[in-house]
């Protein structure tokens, strides 16, 4: 995973896309993964609010933006 774009990327990526934060998880980065998680999550919980589902979805589609362009040091 040494540059944007690299297989390894879009793999996470892909993950993020079916469940938020497992894209994270997959790079190593284990703090990222469980806050796009419990956003994300407690976001969709709250569904009869429009504005929290909003912030979840919000949070999903930077869950997956995030582990598609992360770069490693």
């Amino acid at each position: 995973m040494s540059q944007q774009g690299s297989a390894g990327n879009v793999i996470a990526a892909i993950a993020s896309f079916f469940f938020p934060g497992l894209g994270q998880l997959v790079q190593g980065r284990i703090m990222a993964a469980l806050l796009f998680c419990i956003i994300t999550i407690v976001g969709y919980a709250m569904w009869w609010l429009i504005f929290p589902a909003i912030i979840g979805g919000i949070a999903h589609l930077w869950s997956i933006i995030d582990a598609a362009r992360f770069k490693a040091d």
